[in-house]
């Protein structure tokens, strides 16, 4: 039994809630580091993007911080990256708040934008509908519960498997008004719109899940 701890860094650009993630992490068996430095995020097994307020704003603090940079560097090596939230929706194209066009990081085609629904923000527990073959929700079960906090969302998955022989990515969904990307699957990049770190049992075993297969 391997009982080497994986070295996680939560990447600290000003728009996240760090410390719950921080504290997430490490009870689901991470050794787990909060920095916004370039060469600790680089070498690090796993790297956890959080994200909260507007898209354009994370956006700013990201590169600022120079996270665009970590998160592409990683990407090329095949080094695992995992975006939440608001830190999900940046790998997009871009997005569309108030009216005002922001890129992202165009990781994934598409734009986010508002959830059309009766009450928004979409604010408290809700399911999803994971694809077979998932490992992000390895062992959970279909009824389990997921925590969301956003009125914006990714409504449509434009991106196509650009061969027979590399996987598609795997996507999840979910409904709240209308049906929204709620978790994606990408070869080392795998992203959650809802907080696993507020997600109770279902979100410590679905960041377990991620932790073991750093």
């Amino acid at each position: 039994m391997n009982t080497a701890r994986k070295r996680v860094v939560v990447f600290d650009y000003g728009f996240g809630n760090v410390r719950s993630a921080e504290r997430a992490l490490a009870r689901a068996g991470a050794e787990v580091e909060i920095t916004g430095d370039y060469d600790r995020a680089m070498n690090a097994d796993g790297l956890l993007v959080p994200g909260v307020g507007a898209f354009g704003a994370c956006m700013a603090g990201l590169k600022q911080a120079r996270g665009d940079w970590v998160i592409g560097r990683r990407l090329s090596g095949g080094r695992p990256v995992m975006g939440i939230c608001v830190g999900m929706q940046i790998l997009f194209s871009r997005g569309v708040e108030h009216g005002v066009e922001a890129e992202g990081l165009d990781e994934w085609p598409g734009t986010v934008g508002p959830l059309k629904a009766d009450v928004v923000p979409h604010m408290g527990w809700n399911t999803v509908r994971a694809p077979e073959g998932s490992a992000l929700f390895a062992s959970l079960p279909g009824d389990a519960r997921y925590y969301f906090v956003h009125s914006y969302a990714a409504h449509e998955w434009e991106m196509e498997a650009l061969s027979a022989s590399i996987r598609a990515p795997l996507v999840t969904w979910s409904t709240h008004g209308e049906d929204f990307v709620a978790a994606v699957e990408n070869g080392p990049l795998w992203a959650t719109q809802f907080h696993p770190e507020k997600s109770g049992d279902a979100g410590a075993q679905l960041l377990t899940n991620w932790i073991e297969s750093l």
